[in-house]
């Protein structure tokens, strides 16, 4: 839900470049300014078929073909050719990252989650939160949608490291509604609803688990004492400005929109010295659409 295509595919095209030059570049013969030259119009000529294919076409996978070169001729082949690449590099975090997001593409979850954790295993100590994340879900794609023992314990990191993970917060809301702690789910929902942009693709199926959860007999939080309750605490702590951006998507959400826009204005006024949370508010406005 939270891999894509684009991220991949640009990685890839880096390395087909590479693996079709590096061989003029060795060979003998003339000086090293013309091998520099021939190695470079190759990668450019290779860059734009599989680019222009990409551009005119709307067809990822054949503007990877024409990237790939002699060799591997499809996504999958890429991939192939990457897994060799790390083996040969078997200490390159970002090799096995993108290997893990390659399998994630192709929906080989096991095979993800397997260079998801070799990339675990040799990421320094500051290893991003998205890692975490990306190695958890690989596990609940693999076990059929549900969060193992293992991906919780990842996602647990992933908070733990960042708590506002988008797909570690919503995986987690998973486990705790798979085993009964229905209050717990729909909080961490409910905070998840509030922090995400109105466009995300996952907006619609996290409000339908929520919809589900409440609709099962278990009393829901009073979300509208939780927002009023952060907007009286605001007002004693002012220059909290992650608090200020969830009282402002927290009122948009509930469709309480001279609320927000009020909020917006209140949260200016309080930060007014600060620029980095001024520019912060401004994006929350444009996202939001609180502002003409």
């Amino acid at each position: 839900m939270f891999a894509g295509l684009f991220f991949v595919f640009g990685a890839l095209a880096l390395m087909a470049v590479g693996f079709a030059c590096w061989p003029l570049w060795r060979m003998g013969g003339g000086s090293a300014a013309a091998r520099m030259t021939l190695a470079g119009a190759l990668g450019a000529l290779i860059l734009g078929i599989g680019g222009g294919a990409y551009l005119l076409l709307g067809q990822p996978r054949l503007a990877v073909r024409s990237l790939s070169g002699p060799s591997p001729n499809d996504l999958s082949g890429l991939i192939a050719v990457l897994a060799a690449r790390v083996r040969e590099r078997p200490h390159d975090v970002r090799g096995w990252t993108l290997l893990g997001r390659g399998y994630l593409t192709v929906q080989d979850p096991n095979d993800a989650a397997a260079a998801f954790r070799r990339a675990l295993e040799v990421a320094p100590a500051t290893a991003p939160p998205t890692l975490y994340s990306a190695y958890g879900e690989a596990l609940a794609e693999a076990a059929g949608g549900a969060v193992t023992p293992d991906a919780e314990r990842a996602f647990q990191e992933a908070v733990r490291r960042d708590p506002k993970d988008f797909a570690a917060r919503y995986y987690l809301g998973l486990a705790y509604a798979a085993r009964g702690d229905k209050g717990r789910a729909l909080a961490l929902w409910a905070s998840l609803l509030a922090d995400a942009p109105a466009n995300a693709p996952w907006r619609a199926d996290l409000i339908d688990r929520l919809a589900g959860l409440r609709r099962s007999g278990e009393a829901p939080p009073d979300v509208g004492a939780m927002v009023a309750s952060l907007a009286r605490r605001l007002k004693e702590t002012p220059g909290d400005v992650e608090g200020w951006s969830r009282l402002i998507r927290a009122y948009s959400v509930l469709g309480e929109r001279r609320k927000a826009q009020q909020a917006l204005i209140d949260a200016r006024s309080a930060l007014k010295a600060d620029r980095s949370a001024q520019a912060r508010l401004a994006q929350e406005a444009t996202e939001l659409k609180l502002e003409k």
